[in-house]
């Protein structure tokens, strides 16, 4: 498959480090021939310093024999316009980012018109998991599979005497659940029987929702469940407009702190049941004037990370139920479950994470990263004629890197043993460690035969 990504920020290059673990060609292109020189000492790709924009270089580039367009440059008219150009030339499928909030009732005609297969739009989709999160009725932050059947949860262990010094077969009230990863010192670790769990691991836990209920109460890491009725957001930019219009919409009330005043008279006129303060969100004298230790939840929205992390930390402290932290830096994600903060949300990460399921096909449900992408959880529907059908899971001889979390067949929740078998139509949501995705790709699409045809040969 060979993949043209235009635009080298914060998504381009992630996706680009994504489709390195995987059986794609990819063709980086920007015109700051800088940002790809420090791009070619990471990773092994294509780069091109040239205006992607123009119809010269899509021809130059043999844009004809590519099967995917992904435009991510800063502008969305611009990304709008080099998919378009891209399709009629002769591109077989093209995405575009396009966040502008007035584009987003007029998506369907973009799309029809301009030829454009997929539209993303990060703001909005990390609003929307923001919201997800607050308007669950709990504390902890949670994965959703199988349309809620199955639920994943991850959280620090700190010095729990019922976790640390244990291996996994030694812990009690674990029933119906699975110990799928392990975060430590930045490392992620797919687990046995055997691994013995240490003081401020991170563990990744799946099974049936109800079952993760009962752990979180268990663990005390969803004590408050109180609902979300007032919110404050740090930030009026794009995710924090997105998030406010939805959260009035489901009747939180919902207070937007923002530094800029022509922003503030925007958002003013755009959001008819949001209050707006202007003013500097980071003067906490500010912040308890606007009663935030009332608050339900807090989001910390601006453009700085670290203004995020600082204020929704402070939030935390002022006793807000929920303190939610946007970041983009991928070196901030190992610190995270250090910080007495409830969960941070990266829109690289969320939205690299859909389009590769949009890669992946009809057959791949989600796509979640792990620790910034040093792991992956996918949530698959099993094909017939998959090698992995019909076979005891003790039999397929998977890499020590991927783990099958959870089955769902007939509606029903299994936590598989090695005994478990695979059938048609089931959902898996499956576990694997970055090293190990090119396995996993095969695993849920294995054309000409894949590396499960290798390993089981004809039996």
């Amino acid at each position: 498959m060979k993949v043209m990504i235009v635009g080298a920020g914060k998504l381009g290059y992630k996706l680009a480090e994504a489709m390195n673990n995987e059986d794609i060609d990819v063709t980086l292109v920007d015109v700051n021939s800088k940002t790809l020189e420090r791009i070619n000492n990471h990773l092994d790709v294509l780069t091109i310093a040239a205006n992607g924009i123009q119809i010269g270089v899509l021809k130059e580039l043999d844009i004809e024999t590519y099967d995917l367009l992904i435009a991510a440059t800063d502008g969305d008219e611009t990304n709008t316009l080099i998919c378009s150009l891209a399709k009629r030339i002769g591109c077989k499928r093209t995405i575009a980012r396009i966040r502008n909030p007035e584009f987003t009732d007029q998506l369907d005609f973009v799309k029809s018109e301009m030829g454009i297969d997929y539209i993303i739009n990060p703001d909005l989709t990390t609003a929307i998991e923001i919201e997800r999160y607050l308007l669950k009725n709990y504390n902890f932050h949670s994965g959703d599979f199988a349309s809620g059947k199955v639920s994943m949860i991850d959280f620090n262990i700190r010095n729990t005497k019922d976790f640390v010094g244990k291996k996994i077969e030694e812990l009690d009230g674990l029933d119906g659940l699975l110990i799928t990863a392990i975060s430590r010192d930045g490392n992620l670790i797919i687990p046995n029987g055997s691994t013995c769990l240490r003081e401020n691991d991170v563990i990744y836990v799946i099974g049936r929702s109800y079952n993760i209920d009962k752990l979180g109460e268990r663990v005390r890491i969803n004590v408050n469940k109180k609902d979300i009725k007032r919110a404050m957001i740090l930030g009026g930019g794009k995710i924090g407009y997105y998030l406010a219009k939805r959260l009035s919409a489901s009747n939180v009330n919902v207070t937007i702190v923002e530094q800029d005043k022509k922003r503030c008279q925007y958002l003013s006129e755009k959001l008819d049941n949001a209050l707006v303060i202007h003013g500097d969100g980071t003067d906490i004298n500010l912040l308890e004037e606007e009663d935030l230790s009332a608050m339900d939840a807090f989001i910390g929205a601006t453009g700085y990370d670290e203004e995020n992390l600082l204020m929704t930390l402070v939030a935390k402290q002022s006793g807000v139920s929920k303190a939610i932290a946007k970041i983009s830096r991928p070196s901030y994600i190992n610190i995270i479950d250090k910080l007495d903060l409830d969960v941070a949300f990266n829109p690289v990460n969320i939205t690299a994470s859909n389009i590769l399921k949009f890669i992946r096909g009809g057959k791949v449900v989600s796509v979640s990263f792990l620790l910034g992408g040093k792991g992956e959880v996918t949530e698959v529907i099993a094909s017939e004629g998959l090698p992995i059908i019909g076979k005891p899971i003790s039999e397929l001889r998977l890499p020590k890197g991927i783990i099958i979390g959870a089955i769902v067949h007939n509606g029903n929740v299994i936590i598989p043993d090695g005994n478990s078998i695979i059938y048609p139509n089931d959902r898996i949501i499956v576990f694997s460690l970055e090293s190990d995705i090119p396995t996993l790709k095969k695993l849920i699409n294995p054309r000409k035969g894949g590396i499960f045809s290798e390993l089981w040969g004809s039996h």
